[in-house]
């Protein structure tokens, strides 16, 4: 019941050139953008509240992850059973995820059942129970995930690499928590995350489907009508900070996990769409990027090497992370060193980037694939502040970057002195 994939791969041709996103104000005036599509009855609507784990108190990490996951579990008259036979007889849906930054709502439902799935949304944003014994039940579940996560040296070499570059900072601590933390969380300390999770000033609304301007401005102001204005401080702005070097972590095992990077660039930056092709080209394309040629694929050192651009509402960091046999860890690391140099002075060729626009081009239009996906690409807009016109010119920005935008954003951002790596494992040649 989504919107047709044909519909999203005409976007890519000269005769659907364009998505048309309305600006929506509802009576109250709440913003909210919208794409229409009246040939399915279904609709969906994605909400995100600015804050997420970033609001977690410092000796509480994970209260806003585990009073995410305690929504569903029974609202007003509804225990857990209940509201979700309810959800099914609608043959509707309404899930709710926390993150760094943010904590979403997702509503789906058939065009006849639209409203009564909406009534059940908004109980269990406004009215979630939070009886004690699904608190004992999902905070367990919880901690004995967050147990197992914390010997898998993938997650080690996360937390460390964050806890080195945001030290004092939100992203410094783990957005789900950590089995310690979330073990002490009371249902007290929920009922505040709550209240610091959802404000209706920090709320970003994107809809598609079977509705229009006028109904869904009546929705917004149902779903945010109860909610308070923010109340809970949010984190200063922080790039990655981290002093260079390399920190081992003992962990026994055949491998070592590393992870490695230092200060990125904010997404609001005039640079960062040249920055977005470079990490393609160099460590975000999957098998044809720089780093994947280079150590895997010319030497073998690893089954797969990735960077990303870590852009978040109140941070950056460029950062990657790979496994390589402890023996080889040693000439590994000196060969991300060594293509971080390659990047820094001006390796990329046009080819690169010519390769790179034509991919990026290309696979845009393939994430507009449903109702669901284009509502959640709407209210992501918002919440980074990208403007309305931008899936319309995005891939000609993409275009316009030339090799020169590419090689002084490279020499900005590359900065292989300033590396910082975390290697968890038994690693042989590094001092």
């Amino acid at each position: 019941m989504l919107l047709s994939l044909a519909l999203a791969l005409g976007l890519a041709t000269p005769a659907l050139a364009t998505i048309d996103i309305q600006p929506v104000t509802s009576p109250q005036g709440r913003s909210a953008w919208l794409v229409e599509e009246h040939s399915i009855p279904f609709v969906s609507i994605e909400v995100i509240f600015a804050g997420g784990a970033s609001v977690d108190p410092a000796d509480r990490a994970g209260a806003v992850a585990l009073m995410t996951a305690l929504l569903n579990e029974g609202a007003g008259d509804l225990d857990s059973q209940g509201y979700a036979a309810a959800l099914e007889s609608l043959a509707g849906s309404v899930s709710f995820d926390s993150g760094r930054d943010q904590v979403s709502m997702t509503i789906r439902a058939l065009t006849e059942n639209r409203d009564q799935v909406v009534d059940l949304a908004i109980l269990a944003l406004t009215e979630a129970r939070f009886d004690d014994q699904s608190i004992d039940r999902v905070r367990a579940q919880m901690v004995a995930s967050l147990e197992r996560s914390a010997r898998d040296p993938n997650t080690i070499a996360q937390q460390v690499y964050a806890e080195l570059g945001y030290d004092g900072h939100a992203y410094a601590r783990a957005s789900d928590g950590t089995p310690d933390s979330v073990a002490l969380i009371t249902r007290d300390e929920i009922l505040d995350a709550h209240r610091a999770a959802f404000s209706s000033d920090l709320a970003y609304i994107g809809a598609a489907g079977d509705i229009t301007a006028e109904d869904l401005g009546l929705i917004v102001d149902r779903i945010l009508g109860d909610l308070p204005a923010a109340n809970a401080p949010l984190p200063m702005y922080r790039s990655y900070a981290a002093e260079p070097g390399v920190t081992i972590v003992d962990h026994p095992g055949p491998q070592s996990v590393i992870q490695f990077g230092h200060a990125g660039i904010p997404w609001n930056d005039d640079d960062f769409m040249p920055a977005y092709i470079l990490n393609e080209i160099f460590g975000g394309g999957g098998f044809n990027s720089r780093l994947m040629t280079e150590i895997r694929e010319e030497r073998g050192l690893t089954y797969g090497i990735y960077t990303s651009l870590a852009s978040f509402r109140f941070g950056d960091s460029f950062v990657g992370r790979f496994s390589t046999a402890n023996e080889t860890a040693g000439e590994a690391l000196a060969l991300v060193r060594e293509q971080f140099e390659w990047l820094a002075n001006g390796g990329i060729t046009q080819e690169d980037l010519s390769r790179a626009q034509t991919y990026l081009t290309g696979a845009y239009p393939l994430r507009f694939d449903g109702n669901e996906s284009i509502a959640s690409i709407l209210a992501s807009m918002q919440f980074q502040s990208f403007p309305l016109d931008y899936v319309n010119v995005r891939n000609d920005l993409v275009r316009a970057v030339t090799l020169d935008d590419i090689q002084r954003v490279a020499a900005r951002l590359a900065a292989p002195e300033a590396l910082r790596f975390v290697v968890v494992g038994q690693p042989q040649g590094i001092e």
